[in-house]
Order: structure tokens, then C-alpha cells, then sequence
């Protein structure tokens, strides 16, 4: 039995959908916090069960019978480790033998901006590995989806106004990173590996503004402000102080050049070229 957590996400939904592809839903099983998104995963004939990763004793039932599991890392920052934990405990407690879990790709991870942010990603390895499991750790680089959210969802119209200077990053989709999730589990020879997850090229915000000027035939401009002056602009905008926090995190991480790993397992996971910036501007940005 294969288990996939926060199977009702955005990148858990499409992990189950090609793997339903792949395997008989007999043998697939989904961890959500809400039996009532995954009805339709129930009616394919998913066995549906039902824990927080902050409720040890729902996860210890939950978890029974299940010999791999896809632990997608929780999108709540409030011990997150902590949350990551409770999860590879309860595993450990129901005999699961095999731990796939999302991480992040990165480089300079010692002077990252961002490293207190991502260390729960790396010290959650390091536990399951503590742990006697076998792994496998799917290291992800930035979804491309975060580029409508840094550089705005009009910013064909406005220009890109965002302090990541001339960083680059290696964008990948949410469905090339399930689809090779999938590819992983229903595949075996993928114990204790570590796989970087990444486009094929990595792209800066002025290539984004170039590609969007030309999809668009019209001037795109990108702007990199002082991280102060992109502050104000944000609290301008009346964003919560979390957002604004983990926008200048993020730019400055960019700047800092921490995504610009390119690798080219993706591409042999999915045994295609994964989906390039260009293709995914026009579809984001209807052009």
C-alpha cells in the first residue's frame, strides 16, 4: 500500500491523479484533514483516512498497513519540524519501511537568507535517515507558480517590481514535480536517493519580464527596488506581514543566487523535457 499526505494540496491531488494512472486504487491510500475534499478520490475507490501531522494518535491509525509513504512537507510553519516529526514517528510505529518526502533544492544553504526558513526541510532528512527508513528525498525547486505571486498577476500591464537583482532560478511546475512523484512510487530502484527536482535552465525575473514582452509584443519592464522601498510598496498594498515577510525572504534568497541549481533528473523522471518558462507564462498570464 502506497500513502500519499496532503493528498487534497495542490501538488498531493496531482501525485494521486497520475497515480491512479499507474496502479489499482486498491493499493493507493491518501492522508487528508478533511474526509469531505477527497470524495472524489473515495469514489475512484482510494482508501480515504483522516489525521493532522499534529495529532500523533489519529496519524498512529491512519498510517497502519502502509509500506511507502509520500510525506509532501506542511505548509504550516509553525513547527513544521515538529509536525514532520509526528509523521515519521507514527511510521516508524506502524512498520512503514520506505519514506519519500518533498524537500527543497538549494545552494549556498549556510549564508542563505532563507536558511532558518528551509532548515525543517534538512533536518527533516536527517531524521528520517536517523530513523533507519529507506528514502528517497524529492529536493524541489521553486514552483513556477510563485511567479505570478512575486511578480504580480498583471504585471504584463505593470512591469515587475521585485528585489531579486539578477538571481536566477530553475522554475518547475507543480505538475511536472507530482508527475515524477507518481513515476517514483509506482517505479522501484529509487531507495535511498536524493533527487534535485529542477527545470532544465534557471531564469532570471528580467528573463521573465524579456519572455512576457514577447508573448505579450509589447514592453514588459522589470524593476529591482531596495528591499525597503518593496517593503513600503507592499504594506502600501495592505498585505499581511507574513506575506511581506516571506516575499522579501524569497527575493533576497533569489539575489542571493540559492536557486540557480539545474539538474537534469527531472527530465529522466518524466522521460520528457520539462515544461519551459515560455510555456508557462503563456498559460499563467493568457497569452
Amino acid at each position: 500500500m502506497i500513502l500519499v499526505t496532503g493528498a487534497t494540496g495542490q501538488l498531493g491531488s496531482i501525485v494521486v491523479n497520475e497515480l491512479l494512472k499507474k496502479i489499482p486504487a486498491s493499493e493507493l491510500a491518501v492522508l487528508v484533514r478533511d474526509e469531505n475534499k477527497a470524495v472524489a478520490f473515495k469514489e475512484q475507490g482510494v482508501n480515504v483516512r483522516v489525521a493532522t501531522y499534529q495529532d500523533s494518535a489519529a496519524l498512529n491509525t491512519a498510517l497502519q498497513g502502509v509500506e511507502k509513504l509520500l510525506l509532501i512537507s506542511s505548509s504550516d510553519l509553525n513547527n513544521r519540524f515538529e509536525q514532520h516529526k509526528n509523521v515519521v514517528d507514527a511510521a516508524k510505529k506502524t512498520g512503514i519501511k520506505h519514506i519519500l518526502y518533498t524537500g527543497i533544492t538549494m545552494q549556498n544553504t549556510a549564508t542563505s537568507p532563507l536558511k532558518d526558513f528551509m532548515s525543517d526541510h534538512f533536518r527533516t532528512e536527517e531524521y528520517i535517515q536517523a530513523n533507519g527508513f529507506t528514502y528517497t528525498f524529492l529536493q524541489n525547486s521553486l514552483y513556477a507558480e510563485v511567479i505570478p505571486m512575486f511578480a504580480g498577476p498583471q504585471a504584463v500591464d505593470t512591469g515587475i517590481f521585485f528585489p531579486a537583482g539578477e538571481g536566477k532560478v530553475s522554475f518547475v511546475t507543480r505538475q511536472d514535480l507530482g508527475e515524477a512523484a507518481a513515476n517514483i512510487l509506482a517505479t522501484e530502484g529509487h531507495e535511498n536517493k536524493t533527487y534535485q527536482l529542477t527545470g532544465a535552465a534557471a531564469y532570471s525575473f528580467a528573463d521573465v519580464a524579456s519572455t512576457l514582452s514577447s508573448l505579450a509584443n509589447k514592453p514588459v519592464s522589470y524593476t529591482s527596488p531596495d528591499p525597503a522601498a518593496f517593503e513600503e510598496a507592499l504594506k502600501g498594498f495592505g498585505l499581511p506581514a507574513e506575506i511581506i515577510g516571506m516575499s522579501l525572504g524569497f527575493s533576497a534568497a533569489i539575489k542571493h543566487h540559492d536557486f540557480e541549481v539545474t539538474d537534469t533528473t527531472l527530465e529522466r523522471l518524466l522521460g520528457r523535457q520539462t515544461t519551459d518558462l515560455t510555456s508557462y507564462l503563456k498559460a499563467a498570464y493568457q497569452l
